[in-house]
């Protein structure tokens, strides 16, 4: 398998990983301080490193999110992928096509193809799932917010909860619908 997802251990050389994202402006990826310990107060979290060809290229994380509610979680945090030229257009999909929206729709993509499906399969299917995004900061996290979570929220497979205060920043919270998610992962193309 060219993609391999691997728990955050301390014993992981992440060094190239820490520059590479420093160097996109992907600060909340560009050490262990920001990327793991900023977790260290929840009382459960869980770090990941996507790697490519055994190149770590991307990073992602879940933990408990009590401010939703006992028993909920915020899934997709810190979400990061350093080398874009890995894209869904290489698993032959719809991205390689110019379809943005039916490549974000069906989850034909990185987040979508790993990133969520770890979260909630470490989390649980039965749990009430959050991701969180904002309109500040980086171009990227604007698409994400404006155009990403939109789509997906017309795909009926997050819903708009709420705005609120979160690890600093006003973000709008989206409920994933775990059901719906899975539905349409399953009927599209999976990567592995």
């Amino acid at each position: 398998m060219k993609y391999k997802i691997v728990e955050y251990s301390d014993d992981l050389d992440l060094t190239e990983f820490y520059k590479l994202a420093e160097s996109k402006g992907y600060t909340n990826n560009s050490s262990k301080k920001k990327l793991v310990d900023c977790f260290s107060k929840e009382k459960e979290y869980q770090v990941w490193i996507l790697y490519y060809e055994n190149k770590p290229i991307g990073s992602f994380a879940a933990h408990t999110f009590d401010e939703m509610g006992e028993g909920s979680y915020r899934i997709a945090a810190r979400t990061c992928l350093i080398d874009y030229r890995i894209t869904s257009a290489r698993e032959g999909s719809l991205a390689g096509k110019g379809d943005a929206f039916k490549c974000i729709t069906t989850n034909q993509h990185i987040t979508g193809q790993f990133f969520i499906p770890t979260c909630i399969e470490w989390a649980g299917k039965d749990k009430d799932l959050y991701l969180t995004s904002n309109d500040s900061g980086s171009k990227s996290q604007r698409r994400v917010h404006n155009i990403y979570f939109p789509m997906m929220e017309k795909s009926g497979q997050v819903n708009r909860v709420c705005e609120m205060m979160c690890r600093g920043d006003i973000q709008t919270i989206w409920k994933l619908n775990v059901e719906k998610f899975y539905e349409v992962l399953n009927d599209n193309h999976r990567w592995y």
